[in-house]
């Protein structure tokens, strides 16, 4: 009986762990980052290939299909986001420093704001 009861327990604290755990990784998931860079695009990154400005890069490259990314020193991310209001700031803000905040995955940021990065 005892012995039945230790297994229960046992298992009834591993229940219980796992449940804690998966509670931090959702708490953790759901928090936004702030990431002030350049606006660009995917394609390109930090190194515009066509000639002209790079707002103009970032708009023609777009246009092709190409996504929307950030350039944050070193690193470039891109920027996923289907909220037209927050496409259009992109366009506007193409070439020119911009906050982003948002989810980070992996090399990608889920865009829920955008701001003038001056």
């Amino acid at each position: 009986m005892r012995s039945g009861l230790q297994k229960l327990g046992i298992a009834l604290a591993a229940l219980i762990l796992t449940g804690l755990l998966s509670l931090s990784t959702a708490f953790a998931a759901g928090k936004a980052d702030t990431f002030t860079g350049q606006v660009s695009d995917a394609m390109c990154g930090a190194k515009h290939m066509m000639a002209g400005n790079p707002a103009e890069c970032t708009r023609a490259c777009v246009g092709k299909g190409s996504k929307y990314a950030l350039v944050v020193g070193d690193k470039v991310y891109t920027l996923e986001t289907k909220n037209k209001t927050a496409l259009d700031s992109l366009n506007k803000l193409a070439g020119e420093q911009a906050t982003i905040t948002g989810k980070l995955n992996g090399e990608t940021i889920e865009v829920s704001s955008i701001a003038s990065g001056q």
